[in-house]
Order: structure tokens, then sequence, then C-alpha cells
């Protein structure tokens, strides 16, 4: 595989380990992805759970919030225009490099991560979280797309469409 054709992502949220859409990394037949490290953002963001479907939402207001917890994957060029479209990017999430501390190694690394940058800013008075987990305690289970209402505007909860 050429160096151009892998990629690293951090992950923080529905696609982790054991969480509701980590199946996105195995939808291509033959396409590559390799579980790398437990990782945490060097900057402090926000994560919230948010919407009547309590998707965890990773929002790009530098400075607040937590150091996020997450896990970074190698990926092939396939995997990474899978969760793109699973992400939405560009038209919802952006999908910028970012620093993450390896929690192996204490080593940083530049990776990809998926981040909302047009939001409305009441979602900053939420509860921000360090990381996250469908079955954590705060009981906000991920409501997953085939089970939604197709006619709910969730997206007016964060943008105000």
């Amino acid at each position: 595989m050429s160096a151009k054709s892998v990629h690293k992502v951090f992950v923080y949220g529905t696609l982790k380990k054991g969480e509701p859409n980590h199946q996105w990394f195995t939808k291509t037949a033959g396409a590559h992805h390799k579980f790398l490290y437990n990782a945490q953002t060097i900057e402090q963001f926000p994560l919230i759970i948010a919407t009547q479907f309590n998707i965890p939402f990773l929002l790009h207001a530098p400075g607040k919030g937590h150091h996020v917890q997450g896990e970074v994957y190698e990926v092939d060029n396939q995997v990474l225009a899978d969760l793109d479209i699973l992400e939405d990017h560009p038209r919802f999430y952006i999908r910028e490099e970012y620093e993450v501390l390896n929690l192996g190694n204490n080593v940083t690394d530049k990776v990809w991560i998926y981040m909302m940058k047009t939001f409305k800013p009441e979602l900053l008075n939420q509860t921000f979280f360090k990381s996250y987990s469908n079955n954590g305690d705060h009981g906000l289970k991920y409501v997953e797309r085939y089970l939604r209402d197709p006619s709910a505007n969730h997206k007016n909860q964060l943008f105000g469409e």
C-alpha cells in the first residue's frame, strides 16, 4: 500500500470499537482499516450528545470542553471515502487535521478528525463529555439511522435550518 493511500483518523463517538457505527470501517469489502492506538486531542473541544437521536458531536470551539478521548485508525482511501459519506463531509462535519496524543507512548500525531465548525451557539451550553460510550451512564442511547423518522430534521436543532 502506498503512503498516499493511508490515512490516520481519530474517532470519538459511534465509530469506536463496540459502538453502533463501527461497522462503517468494513462497509466496503477489501478496504483497509487497522486500529492503531487510544488517543486524546491536544486541544480541548466540547463533545456533546444532542438532538432527539442522541448523536455525539465534536464542536469546533477550541479551548472549551475537554481533551477528548478516542481511537486512531489507519484507513485506506476507500474507508476514508465511506467515513466521509457517514459524516456528510464537507456539508455537515468538516474533516481536518489536528494533533492528538497517543496515550500508549505520549507521542503526538497528526490525524483527521470530523468536527462541526458551524453550529448554534447554545449548543455550548450542553454537558461536555471527555469520552463517549453509547452505554455510558448519561443514559442517552444513539438512535441508528434506519430507526429514525425520515421526516425529522435534526439538523435544524444544530444549525437553525
